[in-house]
């Protein structure tokens, strides 16, 4: 059944909610809705505290290693971590207490997809696949089609988001993370016809980010897809300063889901 998924997203250290769509090298072009005056070591401690297993932790770019381990420290085994894996430091921040890591950008360089590296990070969890996400965020190209973006989402890659690379890659992971990131941010609905496509395609986890802005937008999502795909909303809640959506009531909706 689809379940409200929490997240942390981190910034220069600090937990943020960005418009995903600025989040490139100038600091001009960044647009943030919120700058929470708590630590990461707080949401992760109010997201065990509420039993909600399976939020990610996403590092978008530098100095945000000290936050991250914080957060993992608070919850270990409990949270997700993703920005910058790697397979030199995949195993490390498991042994730091992520209960999985979340990779995108190290498997596609220079934008084309490598299965080397997604074998080389494989490896270095042990051949362990449950212990691995593939973030597979991706930018809308017309009407019914999406292609991943990587480096926080300003780089287009060569892969698609179809029902091909998704079999593709199933076999090397335990679940999906996909943002779509022209909504991310931006409080202006989910992208519905990527959710139905992701419940067509996936027969492994996938959480839907981006765009969540009303508690229904949970009960759409659930409807949607057949209950085959969660939803994380992160502006819209309260507890990162939105007004759409309080964060006891996506607790309450879970509970009431399960």
């Amino acid at each position: 059944m689809t379940k409200f998924r929490p997240c942390i997203d981190l910034h220069a250290g600090q937990v943020k909610q960005i418009v995903g769509g600025t989040l490139d090298s100038s600091t001009d072009a960044l647009r943030t809705n919120h700058v929470s005056l708590e630590p990461a070591g707080h949401f992760a401690r109010l997201y065990r505290d509420h039993g909600l297993r399976g939020g990610h932790v996403i590092m978008l770019g530098p100095k945000n290693d000290a936050a991250a381990t914080e957060a993992l420290a608070a919850w270990p085994g409990g949270l997700q971590v993703g920005g910058g894996i790697n397979d030199g430091n995949a195993r490390g921040w498991v042994e730091k207490g992520a209960e999985k890591v979340i990779v995108t950008s190290f498997l596609f360089p220079e934008g084309q997809f490598s299965q080397e590296r997604l074998d080389a990070v494989l490896r270095s969890l042990d051949g362990d696949k449950q212990k691995l996400v593939i973030d597979l965020s991706c930018r809308r190209r017309g009407d019914d089609r999406w292609v991943v973006a990587m480096n926080k989402w300003q780089t287009i890659t060569d892969m698609e988001v179809n029902q091909g690379t998704i079999k593709q890659l199933e076999p090397y992971c335990s679940e999906f993370l996909i943002h779509a990131a022209d909504n991310e941010g931006l409080q202006k609905g989910i992208d519905e016809a990527l959710v139905r496509r992701l419940a067509e395609w996936c027969s492994i986890p996938v959480t839907y980010a981006g765009g969540g802005r009303h508690l229904e937008d949970l009960d759409l999502v659930a409807q949607l897809s057949g209950g085959k795909v969660d939803l994380t909303i992160g502006s819209a809640l309260d507890c990162f300063g939105g007004s759409g959506v309080k964060f006891e009531d996506c607790v309450a909706w879970n509970s009431k889901s399960s």
